[in-house]
């Protein structure tokens, strides 16, 4: 039965040092190229239906070191927005909002996550046709693809909170008696 291949980026210079990364576009760190391409070699004879990728440069650079074949750019595969939190980590911002936590609140000037919970929904949605043909593979960032892996399995967005996902691991998402699971998670590469 297909799976859904969900694969985060390598190492930035910001999720090294924990910073909120979204739409600044930053380049994957030489550790970062080193982990893309062992997710290649993780990946070796694996045939994908479908590659779909975030925009950013960090997740096209990482798809392109680990030998995939894009066949879509999605736009719903960036990062949340954090708005006016981006670049700062998150004892930085609770330093003047103690109570906050990104999967209840969102971002100010950013996305919400019920705005989030959309877009990877849509993403779930077109990811569908192809996973009728075969394995299809989601690359992009931690935050989002913790929400589509909690989406997956029908929790809240919130649910994605709950699911750690480090730079340049797999997870792999499935059916188990027709139920959409969790097959593997966070899984390193090496």
């Amino acid at each position: 039965m297909a799976e859904l291949v969900l694969i985060r980026h390598g190492q930035t210079e910001w999720s090294a040092n924990g910073r909120h990364t979204s739409t600044t576009d930053l380049p994957l760190t030489s550790d970062g190229e080193q982990q893309a391409r062992r997710l290649g070699a993780a990946l070796a004879g694996r045939r994908f239906a479908a590659v779909l990728c975030s925009p950013r440069k960090r997740a096209l650079r990482t798809a392109e070191l680990a030998g995939l074949t894009i066949t879509a750019v999605d736009g719903d595969l960036v990062e949340w927005d954090y708005g006016e939190y981006e670049g700062l980590t998150t004892p930085e911002i609770c330093r003047t909002r103690p109570d906050w936590n990104l999967w209840r609140h969102g971002c100010p000037g950013g996305e919400s996550p019920k705005q989030v919970c959309a877009r990877l929904d849509r993403v779930l949605t077109r990811s569908r046709d192809p996973l009728d043909r075969g394995d299809v593979a989601l690359v992009g960032h931690g935050h989002a693809l913790r929400v589509a892996g909690a989406r997956w399995i029908g929790l809240p967005p919130a649910g994605g909170g709950l699911l750690t996902l480090d730079t340049a691991t797999l997870c792999t998402l499935g059916y188990e008696h027709a139920r959409q699971v969790v097959r593997r998670w966070n899984m390193p590469v090496s």
